[in-house]
């Protein structure tokens, strides 16, 4: 199993780098946020990785945190999650957010990513919230997930509705109230 790897920056690309370690150039498939972390081409990178087999490919996927490789590893091991949907997850959601929705059961926040649907965000909170410690129960709508699902059909972009509500943590109050506060907030940016 090929676990790091410690080389040069070879190319970048939409999701992906090339590292050359050795003389050897490997392909890693990134996420949005560790493509984002890492450095130009020509300089010095440790990228932690994990190999994908199947039957008619060998994928190596690159990762800056033990955190991200962590949460992929166990992405993938929901059953209709493969390697490319969980890469998408960490795309969008950083680790402490995809932590944070599987252990209060917000679906909701992880179909935000897109080819996630509530079915398979729902399987996902189910299977992944008892192996990080929180207790197994259905997802229930809560009034932030309603203000997200708001936001979100304005056309506010995913980084945009995760800013506005970031604020609202812990804010009790009608949907109404909620989606006000959240509208504040991204007009005073």
């Amino acid at each position: 199993m090929i676990a790091l790897i410690d080389g040069t920056v070879a190319e970048r690309g939409p999701g992906r780098v090339v590292v050359v370690a050795s003389g050897v150039g490997y392909e890693l498939l990134v996420s949005a946020t560790t493509l984002g972390g890492l450095p130009p081409t020509g300089q010095r990178v440790r990228v932690l990785t994990h190999l994908h087999v199947r039957d008619d490919a060998l994928s190596l996927f690159g990762f800056a945190t033990p955190a991200e490789r962590d949460l992929f590893t166990l992405l993938i091991g929901v059953n209709g999650v493969g390697p490319k949907l969980a890469l998408a997850v960490l795309s969008v959601l950083s680790p402490e957010a995809l932590r944070r929705a599987l252990l209060e059961g917000d679906a909701d926040a992880i179909t935000v990513v897109p080819g996630v649907g509530k079915r398979v965000a729902a399987r996902i909170v189910l299977d992944l919230k008892e192996r990080l410690g929180g207790e197994v129960d259905l997802p229930v709508e809560s009034p932030l997930s309603e203000v997200r699902e708001a936001l979100m059909g304005m056309g506010l972009s995913v980084q945009e509705v995760q800013e506005a509500l970031a604020g609202l943590d812990g804010a009790e109050g009608s949907v109404e109230d909620l989606l006000r506060g959240a509208l504040q907030r991204v007009g005073s940016r």
